[in-house]
C-alpha cells in the first residue's frame, strides 16, 4: 500500500505545483482575460511592449488589426520608444527598428519635447545630431511620411543634407541658415516598397502579407470553410505564424503549425513524420497547403500531405525609374 501510494504521488510530482502557485496563475489570466476582452487594443499594445508571449510579435500586431485598429509606421513626431496607441490609431514604437540606435532615440524624443515636433527632415536635422546611416533607417522606416515626400525624395534630400559631412552637427546659432534646395526629377514608387523596407527593419509587413504572393493564388478557401469539408483533402493558403517541434512515440519527428488565413483566422495544421521530412518548412511566408480535414471536439484541424511556400514578388527597390 505504502509503495502504490508512493508511486501515485511520484507520477503526479511531474505536473503539480503548490495551491498558492495555481491561485496567483488564476488571478493573472482572470485579469488578463478581462483586459483582453474589454480593452483588446490598449493589451495587445501592452503585449507588444512588454515583448511579445509565446507568438511573436507580428501576431499580436495582427490581432489589434483584427480588433479594428490601424497600424502605422514609427513616425519622428508620433511614436515614442515603446508602441503607443491614439484611440484606434497604433503607432510601432521606435524599440522595433532594427539597427536604430538607442541615443538616437533618446535625443530625437528628448529634442521633440524641448522644441516641440519636427516641420520636416530638414528641421530635424538642424535640431539634432545624427549621422546619414541612422537618418536613412528613420527614412526608410516611415518616420517622415507626415511630409509627404515619398521615400526616395526623401533619401536624395538626407544625402543633400549630410553627404559629405555623414552627420549633423546640431550646433545652436544665431539664425537659421537655409540649407541649398535642390530640384529633383519625380522618382517613380510602389507602395510595396515599404512592406519590404518593414521587413528588414521591423521584422514584418504592415501589409496583408497575402498581397506580397507572386502570381495568382492557388485557393480562396478560408477556416470559415473547414466545417463543411471534414473528411475531405483541401488545399489552403496560410501565412506561417509558429511551428512546434515533436516526436513521436517511435521517435519520429512531426510538427505542428499554426498559420493566418486570407481572412486572418487561424489555420491549425498537423505533420506526421512521412509529411514533415518530405515537405519541410522553409521560413516565414505564405504556404499553400494540401491536406485532410479532420475535427475533434467541434475544431477543424488539417492533417498535411503536401506543402510549398509560395515566392514574394520581387523586390521593387532594387528597381529605380525616373520619370
Amino acid at each position: 500500500m505504502t509503495a502504490d501510494v508512493w508511486r501515485q504521488i511520484e507520477s503526479f510530482a511531474g505536473y503539480a505545483f503548490a495551491k498558492g502557485h495555481s491561485a496567483s496563475y488564476a488571478v493573472e489570466s482572470y485579469q488578463s482575460l478581462f483586459l483582453k476582452a474589454y480593452y483588446p487594443l490598449e493589451y495587445m499594445v501592452a503585449t507588444v511592449n512588454n515583448g511579445g508571449g509565446f507568438y511573436r510579435v507580428e501576431l499580436y500586431i495582427h490581432e489589434a488589426r483584427m480588433h479594428g485598429a490601424e497600424i502605422l509606421p514609427p513616425c519622428v513626431n508620433q511614436s515614442d520608444g515603446y508602441t503607443k496607441i491614439y484611440g484606434k490609431d497604433i503607432y510601432l514604437g521606435f524599440h522595433l527598428v532594427k539597427d536604430l540606435e538607442g541615443r538616437v532615440i533618446e535625443r530625437m524624443l528628448f529634442e521633440r519635447s524641448r522644441g516641440g515636433v519636427f516641420l520636416n527632415l530638414d528641421d530635424l536635422v538642424k535640431r539634432m545630431e545624427i549621422s546619414l546611416e541612422q537618418l536613412s533607417i528613420l527614412i526608410r522606416v516611415g518616420g517622415f511620411r507626415f511630409t509627404g515626400l515619398n521615400k526616395k525624395e526623401l533619401m536624395w534630400k538626407a544625402h543633400f543634407l549630410l553627404g559629405n559631412t555623414k552627420k549633423s552637427s546640431a550646433n545652436p546659432t544665431l539664425f537659421n541658415v537655409d540649407y541649398k534646395q535642390f530640384t529633383l526629377p519625380k522618382l517613380s514608387f510602389s507602395l510595396m516598397e515599404d512592406a519590404f523596407d518593414e521587413m528588414e527593419l521591423v521584422g514584418f509587413p504592415l501589409v496583408n502579407p497575402f498581397s506580397l504572393v507572386k502570381g495568382d493564388f492557388k485557393s480562396t478557401l478560408c477556416v470559415k470553410d473547414l466545417r463543411k469539408c471534414v473528411g475531405r483533402v483541401v488545399t489552403i493558403m496560410g501565412y506561417l505564424i509558429a511551428i512546434k517541434n515533436t516526436s513521436t512515440s517511435n521517435g519520429g519527428r512531426m510538427n505542428f503549425g499554426t498559420f493566418i488565413d486570407l481572412d486572418g483566422a487561424f489555420i491549425d495544421t498537423v505533420h506526421f513524420p512521412p509529411s514533415a521530412a518530405k515537405w519541410p518548412f522553409r521560413g516565414r511566408g505564405v504556404y499553400t497547403i494540401t491536406g485532410k480535414v479532420v475535427e475533434e471536439y467541434d475544431f477543424q484541424s488539417i492533417e498535411v500531405m503536401m506543402m510549398e511556400k509560395e515566392r514574394y514578388i520581387d523586390d521593387p527597390r532594387y528597381s529605380t525609374t525616373v520619370e
